[in-house]
């Protein structure tokens, strides 16, 4: 047993290791002095950090990718929000289809998703359109909202909403006073989960984008296959830095495991 778990650990420890070899490879790479990418890196500037704001083409590509991501996590969070509520709350036939139909973006493959998406937006003439994008977005953040929701909901004591209810609250009283208030720090996290999926996105952006509307990681991926140099890592290094704050802030908020480990609860 010993043995076994030992194993577990040294499993989980290459993996992190695995993980972490990009991090340790382009964040110091973004310091060099040099003109060419090196690592270690050769010397210590930050020339290439200043470069960004001369380079309008990352500028804009932040913008887009800042748009698209807080869109998108605006309307996964309502969405997401109602369907975990719809969810948890009601006996509907065939729930845990449902439940397996709009959280499968977080097991379908993401190429597999960004093809079939591609097949089924371009005879709506909505493929390599904002609007388009933007539903892409959409469609891959909500099983985050999801659930995260479904997990604020699993202890949720629905005996408060009917005694609001009681004392004379309207339906949308009771769920602005009542339960919005107690799921409030889930849907801010399924939130902040979403703007960073969306933020981070390549494999699905890869094909809704069109050559006049380019998120931040296609302009990085694009760069790289032109001509890599040290700037390329330092935008990189930005969006890592900028993944890891959100991370931390979702940690605080309600724990990065619960986006993953939700539990569903219906109403008894």
């Amino acid at each position: 047993m010993k043995t076994f778990g030992g194993l577990r650990i040294a499993v989980a420890v290459l993996a992190i290791i695995y993980i972490l070899i990009p991090l340790i490879v382009v964040i110091p790479a973004s310091f060099t002095s040099a003109n060419y990418p090196s690592f270690p890196a050769e010397g210590f500037s930050l020339q290439w950090y200043a470069k960004i704001l001369e380079r309008p083409e990352f500028l804009e590509a932040f913008l887009n990718s800042a748009k698209f991501a807080a869109l998108a996590a605006l309307f996964s969070v309502i969405f997401g929000t109602l369907g975990a509520l719809g969810i948890a709350k009601y006996d509907i036939p065939g729930k845990s289809y449902i439940t397996a139909l709009l959280t499968s973006p977080l097991s379908v493959p993401q190429l597999v998703l960004g093809i079939a998406l591609l097949m089924y937006f371009t005879p709506m003439m909505l493929a390599g359109t904002s609007t388009g994008f933007l539903i892409a977005h959409i469609v891959i953040c909500i099983p985050y909202v999801m659930r995260l929701v479904l997990t604020g909901l699993s202890g949720f004591d629905y005996n408060l909403e009917r005694a609001a209810a009681i004392l004379g609250a309207n339906p949308l009283t009771v769920f602005m006073k009542v339960t919005l208030p107690l799921i409030g720090s889930a849907a801010i996290s399924g939130g902040l989960f979403a703007f960073l999926t969306s933020f981070d996105n390549v494999t699905v952006s890869l094909f809704m984008v069109s050559p006049e509307m380019r998120t931040l990681p296609i302009e990085i991926f694009s760069q790289m296959q032109d001509a890599y140099n040290p700037i390329v890592a330092s935008v990189s290094s930005v969006v890592i830095f900028i993944s890891v704050l959100l991370i931390v802030i979702l940690e605080k908020i309600q724990g990065v495991g619960k986006v993953f480990g939700g539990s569903h609860h219906t109403n008894g």
